[in-house]
Parts: structure tokens; sequence; C-alpha cells
């Protein structure tokens, strides 16, 4: 015999590179996990009898030739399948996109493509040998692939993703099924435990990051927690959020996290605590364990192995181009050609910052016939400025909310640099960019 199977807790992304890979492997069997993610769980029962699974116990007895494995390759997440597997010695492929899984699946050859969606691989390789799908695989597929991107929000997502996605449409993909199988906090449950959450969130501020915490306790595990979470780290727009839940039948807690940020690896925070997977989404569940205790200890690890977050001493222009306030308009203009800046900070003699003159202050003295007036009757006296410690995230907020390009930073009276719009865009460009 010759068998697939994926990680345990299979998600939508697991059963969308099932429904792609069997066109490349058509005589081997799938084999289900024996737990089943609840945000796929509607789509399995739909789908069930089409990937005519059999069950890891049903393994105990055979002879497995070869072995496909999908959206992993660490052991630890596939350990229910090689319980009864003892004496396997053949040939193990896996196909996986996550960069920082152990990879620790003795003798397999690991085919790794750094996607948004484990299904986005195989696709490729169906596109590649130009090979057609069924309608009902296609939807399955592309519901994978827009649960693992977060409906292309992500910005893990590829140019890949995108043709995949377009291959999937092309053979006939449902997207009106696609939403329903993506349709979050439908139960009512979910929608307690989402208010329930949203008043225990607590704020912190961690090496310059601003995160989202909470902890709750729970009579048992429930189904959906993920989707909650995705939903509050929505509405909350923190760096990262993470919440720390503990069922108190099984003695068990559970981490779920999501991440904003490139400096926030979520996959590796979570390894620390046994658990695994994205950079920007991961999980972590701790066995026999207080609940309280967990949430301590990853409140002490943040603190400890947290990068600091970029301040404006980071960014900033040191070297600021700045207009006298003994300067006329006509001089302050022609500064500001010459240095090819719509804007600059004003000093008095004594180097004291004390107003901002732009381009548009400018015409507006030009149209009174005040370009030999001095600066000081057309400049922007309240000036915001800001200390070299605030956060990326403090400095966008400051320029989105007051609509301003330019952020002086000083130090007491004194001028000790620039932030511009520009420079700003620059950084963000170069994060999602992974510079």
């Amino acid at each position: 015999m010759k068998i697939i199977f994926g990680h345990t807790n299979m998600d939508l992304d697991c059963f969308g590179s099932f429904a792609l890979i069997k066109y490349l492997y058509p005589d081997y069997q799938l084999v289900q996990s024996h737990l089943i993610h609840p945000a796929a769980r509607n789509l399995y029962n739909l789908y069930r009898n089409r990937f005519n699974f059999i069950n890891a116990k049903d393994l105990k007895d055979e002879t497995i030739e070869k072995i496909v494995i999908v959206d992993t390759r660490s052991r630890s997440r596939v350990k229910e399948y090689f319980k009864y597997l003892d004496n396997f010695n053949g040939d193990i492929e896996v196909f996986d996109h996550h960069p920082s899984d152990s990879d620790d699946i003795e003798g397999a050859v690991v085919h790794l493509g750094e996607y948004g969606s484990n299904t986005t691989f195989i696709g490729l390789m169906l596109i590649e040998q130009g090979i057609a799908i069924e309608p009902e695989d296609a939807t399955i597929a592309l519901t994978g692939i827009y649960s693992d991107t977060g409906s292309f929000r992500h910005d893990t997502i590829t140019s890949e993703d995108l043709e995949v996605a377009s291959y999937l449409l092309k053979n006939k993909a449902s997207i009106n099924l696609v939403k329903k199988f993506l349709e979050s906090l439908s139960d009512r449950n979910q929608i307690t435990l989402f208010y329930d959450l949203l008043n225990r969130l607590t704020h912190k501020n961690i090496n310059g990051n601003s995160l989202v915490v909470s902890y709750i306790e729970l009579p048992s595990q429930v189904g959906g927690l993920a989707d909650v979470i995705e939903k509050i780290f929505e509405i909350e727009k923190a760096d990262a959020i993470f919440c720390v839940f503990h069922f108190n039948h099984n003695n068990d807690t559970l981490i779920i996290a999501r991440s904003g940020k490139d400096s926030i690896q979520l996959d590796t925070i979570m390894e620390h605590f046994g658990g695994g997977g994205h950079k920007k989404a991961a999980s972590a569940l701790i066995k026999d364990k207080s609940g309280m205790l967990v949430f301590a200890q990853l409140e002490e690890y943040l603190k400890a192995e947290l990068e600091h977050a970029i301040i404006a001493n980071d960014i900033m222009i040191t070297d600021v181009d700045i207009i006298r306030d003994t300067m006329t308009l006509m001089e302050a203009s022609l500064l500001l050609e010459k240095v090819n800046h719509t804007g600059a900070p004003v000093l008095n003699p004594q180097g004291k910052l004390v107003g901002f003159l732009t381009l548009r202050d400018i015409m507006k003295g030009r149209k009174n016939n005040g370009m030999h007036s001095s600066v000081k009757g057309y400049m922007i006296t309240k000036v915001i400025t800001a200390d070299k410690e605030v956060t990326i995230r403090e400095i966008e907020e400051i320029l989105f909310k007051n609509n301003i390009g330019h952020l002086p930073i000083v130090q007491g009276n004194s001028l000790i640099g620039i932030v511009t719009r520009t420079d700003y865009l620059k950084h963000i460009s170069k994060q999602y960019n992974g510079d």
C-alpha cells in the first residue's frame, strides 16, 4: 500500500493539498488524522466520501511501500501515523511550505516551497503538467489557499498563490462555496466568547511592541477559537495578539497567537512552548500545566526574547536641512527647491525649533505678494514633534492623525533629526519585501 497523510488536526490547507495531490499520486490511499480543525469540519463533512479516507489505525497490519506527506515536515505533527508504521523502510516524500518547521522526518526527501499556501505548491505541479481537475476538487483547493493566505491579505502571499487560484477558478471552483466554508463567528458560542474576550484584553507595550494579551479559563475545549482570535486581531490593530486558554476538564492550556509584524515571528515563539505554525499565525498546546503559570511564562519569554521595535532614532535623518527664522519666503523657497524638499523646520538664531514651513505656506505668501516677508509670518508655529524613542507604530499614528508629512525629532528644545512620510514608507516597504 502507498499512502498520503498530512499533519494532525487537519486544516483547510491540508484538505486543499489532499484534493490536488491525488491527481499526481492516483494509486495512493489518503489517511486522515483523528483530529479535524474546527474551521475545516463543514468542508470535511460535505466532501468526506470524496476523499475516501482510511484511519491511521488501519495502517497497523498493512505493508506500506511509500509515503507522501503534505503541509508539514515535522515528525511531531505526524507521530499519530508513525506509531502504526514501526517497520517502515520505504520512500518518504514531503511537500511543505513552512520555512521554519523542524525538518526531522528521517529519510524523507523534502520539497519545500515558500508560498502562502501548501495547496499552491501542489497546484503549480498540476499546472506544469497541464492537468485539469474536477470542480469539487478545485473548490476544496481554492478554500485551502484562501484560508492560509487570509483571503490574500497576509503578507506571505506570492504571485504563485494568485496563479494557482486563477487555475482553480478556470477549473470551475465555486467561489460561493469557498466563502461559505470560510465564514467565521457563525456559532453562538463563538460570538459569546468573542465579546467575553474583548472585555478581558490587556494592552501591553513590550520592548516597544504593541501587544494584546488575554487569559481565560473554560470548562473544556471548544471549536472555532482561532476564528475568534482572527476577528479580534482585525479589530484591535496591535502588532500581535496572544490569547491563552486553560481547559479545566483536562488541565490543558492552549496559546493562540497572531502577528502583523515581521520581527514578531510566532513560529519561533510557539516552538519554545512545544507548538508551531507560521510566522504570522501559530499556536501551542501545553498539557497538564497551570494556565496562569503558562500565561506568566509567556509574558516573561516575550520580555526577554522579543526584538525591540524600530524607533525614530533608527530611521530619522540627522543631517536636517533647516530654515532660519531670519529668512524671507523667497530665500526659504529657493532653499527648499535646492534641497528638493516640500518643507523644513524653522530655527531661531539660538538653534531652537520655533516653527515649520512648507511649500503650501510659501504659496500663500506668493498669492499675497509677500515673498519678501519674513518666514515668521507664514510658518506653522504649533509644531508637532516627537522624541527619538517614539516607535514606528506611534510615528504612523502621528503622521496620519495629524495629516503631516514631516515629524521633527527633538531632545529638549534641540532639533536632533526628522522623520518624513517618505522615510516611513521606505521602512514599511523594506519590511514587506523582507529586507
